[in-house]
């Protein structure tokens, strides 16, 4: 399974940004039986778990950290997910991962990293004040 990430920039407080995961080279398992999540790490500190998403029953689950501001969604024509952020903070700036794992695999959705085994490289997030 390959994950490749998009979408990162700079943006100032308060302001938006939407990351883009697009998911390939499935194996045994539709897009649709994964579930995705997107992790955030800085430097020095434990990769943070910030939204996951079961396609397979459309369920989601949301850091404190971001829950209200962040928004994931998947478009399964595009076998793509996206991570909409918005009224972001200085706090919000890390190296953004996406990653996979066949749903029938996961046993807790956002359960941390261990659960995923497919992840992309990362896209750089910075927000200025």
């Amino acid at each position: 399974v390959q994950l490749v990430e998009s979408g990162g920039g700079s943006a100032q407080t308060g302001g938006s940004l939407r990351l883009s995961c697009a998911v390939s080279k499935f194996t045994g398992y539709p897009f649709d039986k994964y579930a995705i999540a997107w992790f955030r790490q800085v430097p020095g500190k434990q990769r943070e778990e910030v939204a996951c998403l079961s396609n397979d029953d459309g369920s989601t689950h949301y850091a404190d950290s971001v829950k209200g501001r962040f928004t994931i969604s998947s478009d399964n024509s595009k076998t793509t997910v996206y991570l909409q952020m918005n009224s972001l903070k200085p706090e919000d700036t890390a190296l953004y991962y996406c990653a996979a794992e066949r749903w029938v695999y996961i046993q807790s959705l956002c359960g941390g990293p261990d659960e995923y085994d497919y992840w992309g490289q990362g896209t750089q997030v910075t927000v200025s004040s």
